[in-house]
């Protein structure tokens, strides 16, 4: 697995849907342990093996190898109807899972009231956000005003039935407050998930304890997030962004390790620019345009079905996700979406206003809306590149163009994809 670590973190560098869970699940066939460190169902990971195809929204990739271990961090909210829904349609489709799957005992549970209590706010919101409304903002929300509920909290059912029933007081007056008065639904559902805290508490396991005598062993572990740098709570573009740190940060804190333990941060980009929901796309296409590539790239989001927006590769948004994750590689995916195109565009710059031009990711997210992307042209290649397996079986124009793109984001690419198969993720040598 040239290019990581004992310890490597696979973070996506653009607005999520980025390409991660395929990467991920290439380098697990290396790795020992694989762990998610933050987010919740929101997230959709499509893998193809074979002629298979699994998407899966909270257990790591690395659950199609094999033996893997796969553990699901305190940073992230756990939906527990929906992990085990995943879980038991893994396990129908012939996946042994006994004793690989760990969740930590601190995450937090993302309940029914949350997903409720989201698509009552969202609806309700004058400045939409683009949530998925599966209940990760107030999941996050009650675990940062220390009112959430915990999976060790199923440990103690006296104290697991005060928080839960102070909880439902709270969200059915606000869901009163919003118009949305709770019902017959949202007691049931309740009641379904809590009947799961007993096959919860069987997975239940201390990822930081549990990755720091792996890598002690000399294991190796691959840490993954959800969505992208774009999205991070503290660096994206606010308040268009998710609800945790996305960043590679966040996978020390949402798993329980310490930073000096990660060596490795490989970045994930796509050969252009997407974003699903609300929020600026400075390099997004004219709707023609925007049209045929989403057509050609099968953009619509594994979770929602979303169509996602596109546009051209924006370096000024790769440059900064290489500064504020350290990167030490990036992997490029969906090169074959371009093979059509006759003529590429890069965005090196923003125009502001005033006519400046900058190279620095700005922090007010408004101003996005306003710039004007200074583009650099570059050629297209025009021809397959699906049947690629090494670098030197790709056309010259888009090796080149895959040269700029590590020249203006400052981190070497490592892998490259040109399909959705294993076969199709190109290591560069």
């Amino acid at each position: 697995m040239s290019g990581t670590g004992k310890c490597t973190v696979v973070v996506g560098c653009q607005w999520g849907d980025e390409g991660k869970g395929k990467i991920v699940d290439v380098l697990a066939e290396g790795v020992d342990v694989v762990a998610r460190y933050q987010g919740g169902a929101n997230a959709g990971h499509t893998v193809h093996v074979g002629d298979d195809e699994f998407i899966l929204h909270q257990i790591p990739s690395g659950i199609l190898h094999p033996g893997k271990r796969c553990l699901l961090g305190n940073g992230v909210v756990l939906d527990v109807q929906q992990f085990f829904d995943e879980y038991d349609a893994l396990i129908a489709r012939g996946l042994v899972l006994d004793g690989r799957v760990g969740v930590s005992r601190r995450a937090h549970v993302l309940l029914p009231y949350h997903r409720f209590l989201d698509r009552a706010a969202e609806s309700s919101a004058v400045e939409k956000i683009g949530t998925t409304g599966r209940g990760i903002g107030p999941a996050y929300e009650d675990k940062a005003g220390r009112r959430g509920v915990r999976v060790a909290d199923f440990g103690n059912p006296t104290r697991l039935i005060q928080r839960v029933g102070a909880a439902m007081e709270r969200v059915c007056l606000r869901l009163h407050e919003l118009g949305h008065g709770a019902d017959a639904e949202l007691d049931g559902q309740m009641d379904q998930a809590l009947a799961l805290g007993e096959r919860l508490l069987s997975l239940a396991t201390d990822t930081g304890p549990e990755i720091s005598r792996a890598l002690e062993a000399g294991k190796r572990v691959l840490l993954e997030g959800a969505q992208g740098t774009a999205l991070d709570l503290d660096h994206g573009t606010y308040p268009f962004v998710t609800s945790s740190n996305t960043t590679a940060a966040g996978a020390a804190t949402g798993t329980g390790i310490g930073p000096t333990a990660i060596d490795a941060v490989v970045g994930v980009v796509k050969a252009y620019t997407t974003r699903v929901g609300e929020g600026p796309l400075p390099t997004g296409f004219e709707p023609e345009m925007d049209e045929h590539v989403r057509r050609l790239g099968g953009e619509f989001g594994a979770t929602t079905g979303r169509p996602r927006r596109c546009g051209w590769f924006d370096s000024v948004l790769s440059r900064f996700a290489a500064q504020v994750n350290g990167l030490t590689g990036v992997a490029v995916t969906k090169l074959d979406v371009l093979d059509t195109l006759p003529e590429l565009q890069i965005a090196t710059g923003y125009r502001l206003a005033d006519g400046s031009v900058v190279q620095d990711f700005p922090a007010d997210t408004w101003a996005l809306d306003s710039v004007e992307p200074v583009y650099e042209t570059a050629p297209g290649w025009c021809e397959p590149t699906g049947d690629a397996r090494r670098m030197s079986d790709l056309p010259i124009n888009a090796r080149r163009y895959l040269d700029r793109l590590e020249e203006l984001t400052g981190a070497p690419v490592q892998w490259v994809s040109v399909g959705t198969k294993r076969a199709q993720i190109i290591p560069v040598a």
